[in-house]
């Protein structure tokens, strides 16, 4: 065999691999431009791709939440205790409420988007003093309760499409004789702990000087017998919040709610910053929910219609402000 001949025979597996190559990337193209053509058209490649990206295997890797969530086929919720109509205990111990059930829709979509044949849920109780530490330290994954929204809570949670739209006023006896927030001058006034009523009024005293006494309770069902058993004048928080209070009374009818609001707030629900994919399908189910009515099927369960514990109807109609939330949902806080 001459040199030459054996170099040829050498060199030939590259050579071979290289037609290969070339055989394989002309018989791509002309496939590429087959389905251009004849096959599949460009947004369905596009849709393609995009189901690929928001493929489970996908998702897991872009989400440290959705990543655990799957390997463990359990996700963690936070609920609130007596937070009336919006998520509670009713007299069988069963966490319900308004936020409670679109929360639970937000879960059904998890686990349709993970392809889980079941999804365990977790039931964590908070209360408005550790809800925020208990969702950063990875306790609780989602809570949907009746947590406003605020910038400075945004620098610590991340937060969902809004959910309610509230405004921060009093529930008095109604033979009190206080109407507004100039009449609780010397007058004691309960407050839920960590709450943004609690910092609102604490700041409207020092400013006005009304010299009331402010008190805090460490949740709303504790603030409420505070003053049904004439412990304190008045009780501020959010207005839904307060009619689901009366609710629970046992004269529903002794208590109203009034005074012109201090604050208008939206809720949100709560879950940790800098994990945008998880962020991604609570928002786009919670608007779907908002803007295709079923929210508002869901607020009329709760809030036009008997509830748990008692059967009372609230009768609190939605406001102008909350069906503008439905028709333009949005993450932001109100200026």
């Amino acid at each position: 065999m001459s040199a030459r001949t054996a170099a040829l025979r050498h060199c030939q597996p590259r050579l071979d691999s290289m037609r290969a190559g070339r055989l394989l990337a002309l018989t791509l193209l002309g496939l590429a431009a087959w389905l251009a053509t004849f096959g599949m058209p460009a947004p369905a490649l596009a849709a393609a791709g995009s189901a690929a990206a928001s493929s489970p295997t996908a998702l897991t890797q872009q989400s440290e939440t959705l990543r655990r969530i799957a390997e463990t086929g359990t996700i963690n919720l936070g609920h609130r205790e007596s937070s009336v109509p919006f998520s509670y205990y009713d007299q069988r111990r069963q966490v319900v409420g308004y936020s409670h059930e679109l929360m639970l829709k937000v879960v059904e979509a998890i686990r349709t988007e993970l392809k889980l044949p079941a999804l365990t849920q977790r039931l964590v109780p908070v209360t408005s003093q550790n809800r925020i530490p208990l969702v950063v330290n990875g306790t609780v994954d989602l809570e949907c309760g009746s947590t406003s929204n605020t910038a400075a809570r945004a620098r610590q949670v991340a937060f969902s499409t809004s959910i309610f739209v509230v405004s921060t006023r009093l529930l008095v006896h109604r033979d009190s004789g206080l109407k507004d927030f100039p009449d609780l001058a010397g007058k004691r006034v309960v407050v839920t702990s960590g709450t943004t009523s609690e910092r609102l009024l604490r700041t409207w005293n020092e400013t006005r000087g009304s010299r009331l006494l402010l008190l805090s309770a460490r949740d709303h069902g504790d603030a409420f017998q505070s003053l049904e058993a004439g412990k304190v004048d008045a009780f501020m928080m959010d207005d839904a919040l307060l009619v689901g209070e009366r609710a629970k009374a046992a004269r529903p009818e002794d208590w109203t709610v009034t005074g012109k609001p201090l604050s208008d707030e939206v809720y949100g629900c709560m879950m940790r910053r800098d994990d945008p994919a998880f962020k991604a399908i609570v928002d786009r189910t919670l608007s779907q929910l908002l803007s295709s009515g079923e929210a508002l099927k869901i607020y009329a369960r709760w809030f036009q219609k008997p509830i748990p514990p008692k059967g009372l109807n609230l009768n609190w109609p939605p406001s102008e402000a909350l069906l503008k939330l439905y028709k333009q949902p949005s993450d932001q806080p109100l200026p």
